[in-house]
């Protein structure tokens, strides 16, 4: 240290003495220098005690070194060489080697972890601006998928959608259009892309095409939602040419019942949901039927007429209400083949030998004899199902030529007719024809006899028809007429039955209610 009142020269002589000794003792140390602690951890206990080092500035803080573990000390600790005389590997600088760096390194990491530990939290941050690129960009929301859409090409979607353009108005900017209900993400997403496609109608047809008619159909919803008339378009045009099942079916149905559009581009689709000239299914039924009776493939025919059944009945999904089944129209293909079926046995009686008491025909004839009474019984079955068939009752009645020519041909023939009756007493009996009194008889006296003739031979082939069911509905329909009228009958088939045996129906159940009903129980005999 100077003394006072020397010279300039001495003073910068032992100025430089001084520096000269410092930088000795810098190369010869005497032992290592302290080392400084490395924090590299942002979790500083606030509460931890400090020190002031001698190496730095005033005002900077350092954590004290932790002391070392109990556990850890070796007894060869004070005889560890000096940090300077460790081995270093070629080219591999040591963290601490100067004390200077090591200071260094010490003083501004804890600066560092004082000022974030000691200083306020910052305010938060303004939101940063946007560019104005970004700024025209258009957001469709998706209320019920919570899903944001990002549209770049903003004026395209503007010019394309009505609904975009109102909501954005003439401006350059972007903006926000929400998007409520049940919508598909990829429907949405397939509208905007047709969007920004050209004016290409085969590249929208493909598209759809690989989308498939489900997402067509959403697709259609979406653009008569926005308003986009070229998607309108597209979409009607792809599902007219593809086909649809019935759920799709419906979806289009109401979608076109939903939003109006124009006719001109609906045409050929609405062609395909209505008829342009609506006309009735009464007479289209009367048509197919028409056909089934003139077929002449069995197969075919036995097939159409469950399709038709199918149609018709009462619990059919095809049909609106009754009035669209009058089934009176059918009397007239009744009358065809009743007059048809006469015609055959006139044919058959007049190839026969005139001495011969029992014809018999051919296989051509016989085949075509069934024909025409399966397609009267079919007839009938649905008249009687439609509670129409009480002309019909009166219709085979009056068949005069037929029940005299009964007896003329064998029993494999004649017992076709036989099924008819039987039809019409089932029916009778089980309440299904409400016919009048004189018409019941008349049908009686026509051909309950010819049905005692046959039974067995309906025993034999019954072609569906129950015989239990059979003998119960020939008793309770005879049992409507009146007593007198139930006596000649009972009494005939009493004598029939005593021949034939079980050859003949067996209708004792109800001739016992005639007997108590007549003898027992009478009005007379309890007054």
């Amino acid at each position: 240290m100077p003394t006072p009142g020397a010279s300039p020269a001495a003073t910068a002589a032992a100025a430089a003495a001084a520096h000269r000794h410092r930088r000795s003792r810098r190369r010869h140390p005497q032992g290592p220098p302290p080392r400084q602690p490395w924090c590299c951890s942002f979790a500083l206990d606030p509460l931890t005690a400090v020190h002031r080092s001698p190496h730095l500035p005033p005002g900077t803080t350092t954590t004290a070194p932790p002391p070392p573990h109990p556990r850890r000390r070796s007894k060869n600790a004070a005889a560890a060489p000096p940090l300077s005389r460790r081995m270093r590997s070629p080219g591999r600088v040591s963290p601490v080697d100067d004390a200077t760096a090591a200071c260094g390194a010490s003083a501004s990491s804890s600066a560092r972890l004082s000022s974030v530990s000691e200083c306020p939290p910052p305010p938060p941050p303004p939101p940063p601006r946007k560019p104005a690129a970004a700024e025209r960009v258009l957001r469709i929301r998706l209320v019920s998928k919570g899903v944001i859409l990002e549209v770049a090409e903003v004026e395209r979607v503007r010019r394309e959608c009505r609904v975009v353009g109102r909501i954005l108005g003439g401006g350059g900017g972007g903006g926000e259009v929400v998007v409520e209900g049940k919508v598909e993400v990829e429907a949405i997403r397939e509208a905007v892309e047709m969007m920004l496609e050209d004016v290409d109608e085969a590249a929208a047809m493909r598209r759809l095409s690989r989308a498939g008619v489900a997402r067509a159909i959403a697709v259609l919803e979406v653009s008569f939602s926005l308003m986009f008339d070229r998607g309108v378009t597209n979409c009607l045009k792809y599902l007219e040419a593809v086909p649809w099942n019935e759920p799709e079916e419906e979806r289009i149905k109401s979608l076109l019942l939903q939003y109006p559009c124009n006719k001109a581009v609906s045409q050929d689709l609405l062609a395909r949901l209505q008829p342009q000239e609506p006309s009735s299914s009464a007479e289209l039924v009367v048509e197919l039927m028409d056909s089934i009776t003139k077929g002449t493939n069995n197969n075919a025919r036995k097939d159409l007429r469950t399709l038709v059944d199918g149609i018709i009945s009462r619990t059919s999904i095809y049909i609106k209400s009754d009035k669209e089944l009058d089934m009176k129209n059918i009397y007239p293909i009744c009358h065809t083949c009743l007059n048809c079926l006469v015609e055959l046995f006139g044919e058959a009686s007049d190839l026969g030998p005139s001495g011969q008491t029992t014809i018999s025909v051919g296989k051509g004839p016989h085949e075509r004899i069934c024909k025409q009474v399966e397609n009267l019984t079919w007839l009938l079955q649905i008249l009687i199902d439609r509670q129409m068939g009480e002309e019909f009752v009166d219709l085979w009645a009056s068949q005069n030529t037929l029940s005299t020519m009964h007896e003329r041909f064998s029993p494999m023939v004649r017992y076709e007719l036989s099924r008819i009756s039987a039809t019409i007493f089932i029916a009778m009996g089980s309440g299904k024809l409400h016919c009048t009194g004189s018409s019941r008889l008349g049908v009686f006296k026509a051909w309950f006899r010819p049905l005692l003739m046959d039974f067995g031979w309906l025993r034999r082939c019954p072609k569906g028809l129950n015989m239990a069911t059979l003998e119960d509905g020939i008793g309770q329909a005879l049992l409507t007429l009146t007593l007198k009228h139930q006596q000649v009958l009972f009494m005939e088939w009493f004598e029939t039955f005593s021949g034939q045996g079980r050859e003949c129906p067996n209708l004792m159940r109800a001739f016992q209610v005639w007997w108590r009903r007549s003898f027992v129980r009478s009005l007379d005999s309890s007054s």
